[in-house]
């Protein structure tokens, strides 16, 4: 079968390997240059199914608000006449009940830790080196407050039988030494052994120069225009270079594939959360992470890749727009110099960066078919794209071919919507 993916992000490319893989021909465009240059690109580094929650849970719309006037803001709402924000929000907030987010987890935990061995099966057979390090990620608690309120994601890790450990500062500190000159800033933290660091980018790059020698034809620098559609069937994508056709599409646009979908009438309810990142040289070793830290007060991540430091994180309703605004940098900064304080090199350039995540409603991505038979979907991965990559191209790869799936597809595709 001739397969057409749409995106050359992780979710695309990773989708590309798998299906080569299972023996399809397979052609995957992308307006970029290269793989990965728009929101896998300077990512938190997370591969973390331990935290692969919802964000719309009990309690989140009042938090919102107490975020939305913090002076290092982990949310942001940028004023703006934007239906498609304003469905997005009312449909998330429907989603914030006990038992909506105990489902919605329920889905994104099992694709996360499918994904998880996968990514360990790949780079164990590929040999791929991205900066990788499998030493948990550490939730820090800056509070009691905080720290008292980890006994509800206790009880949900104890269900889904995820590995974790409760630490005080000690404990803590012992796990990530950098943390010493602050232990007055925060009050304990909870550690998932289980998770794992790496580029993403860098990963992307490296599997997608393996996918010529599999067959695959990289088509970088076409920019894809409009699916056509023949009766009830998709007949070919329209790009700057002509109609590219196929027996069956895959969509892995992220942000911009609910534009593609609009014109055949399926609505996907994917929107551009804007996340920021900056990198910065290791300074001192002693003083750094030795993997990922997540600021529970700032919502920020700080991982190490290498000699390289990532701190990413902050929410940005703001639609399409990519501005590079001083303040986030200055809250990533605040969060690593507080508590990695020396870690970081920072008179060097910071790598300022910022990527549109695609955020459903409910934080589960849309993997799987469509009403329109040959049109399948592996989109809407949020903060979670890299986390649940391989286990997402995997999957759809199965579904496209019409084979078994390796774990139940059910409630991850559009229909959960239609």
């Amino acid at each position: 079968m001739r397969v057409i993916v749409l995106g050359a992000g992780v979710v695309g490319v990773t989708s590309a390997y798998y299906l080569a893989e299972a023996g399809h021909e397979v052609v995957l465009l992308d307006r970029q240059s290269g793989p990965a240059l728009e929101t896998s690109f300077a990512n938190a580094g997370e591969i973390s199914p331990g935290y692969a929650s919802p964000w719309a849970a009990p309690g989140i719309p009042l938090k919102a608000l107490r975020w939305l006037l913090m002076k290092h803001a982990p949310l942001i709402l940028q004023p703006q006449l934007d239906m498609a924000m304003l469905r997005w929000i009312l449909a998330m907030l429907r989603n914030c009940t006990a038992a909506r987010y105990a489902l919605n987890k329920s889905r994104m935990v099992r694709l996360a830790e499918f994904s998880r061995d996968e990514l360990i099966a790949l780079r164990g057979k590929l040999g791929l080196q991205y900066d990788q390090r499998s030493l948990g990620t550490l939730q820090l608690f800056r509070t009691q407050k905080q720290l008292d309120a980890s006994a509800s994601d206790i009880a949900v890790l104890e269900q889904y039988g995820v590995a974790y450990e409760l630490l005080d500062r000690d404990g803590c500190v012992g796990a990530e030494p950098g943390l010493g000159a602050s232990r007055d800033r925060f009050m304990g933290g909870l550690r998932l052994p289980g998770d794992e660091t790496g580029d993403c980018h860098v990963f992307t790059r490296l599997l997608a120069e393996r996918l010529p020698g599999m067959g695959v034809d990289m088509q970088y620098g076409t920019t894809i225009e409009a699916l056509e559609r023949d009766g009830d069937r998709v007949r070919g994508v329209r790009t700057d270079r002509g109609l590219v056709r196929g027996d069956a599409y895959v969509v892995a646009l992220a942000s911009h594939s609910p534009g593609l979908l609009h014109p055949l009438g399926l609505r996907l309810p994917v929107y551009p959360v804007k996340g920021y990142s900056i990198t910065l040289p290791v300074a001192d070793p002693a003083r750094a992470p030795v993997s990922t830290l997540l600021d529970e007060s700032y919502k920020i991540a700080i991982t190490r890749l290498g000699d390289r430091i990532r701190v990413g994180g902050m929410a940005e309703l703001a639609g399409f727009d990519r501005t590079l605004r001083p303040r986030r940098e200055a809250t990533l900064r605040h969060s690593i110099n507080d508590l990695f304080p020396g870690a970081a090199a920072n008179h060097e350039p910071p790598n300022f960066w910022s990527g549109l995540r695609p955020m459903t409603p409910d934080s589960t991505p849309v993997v799987g078919a469509t009403p329109v038979p040959n049109l399948f979907l592996n989109t809407g991965h949020g903060t979670l794209g890299w986390t649940m990559a391989c286990g997402s191209g995997r999957l759809v790869s199965t579904i496209v071919g019409g084979e078994t799936p390796p774990i139940d597809p059910g409630g991850l595709g559009l229909a959960r919507y239609l």
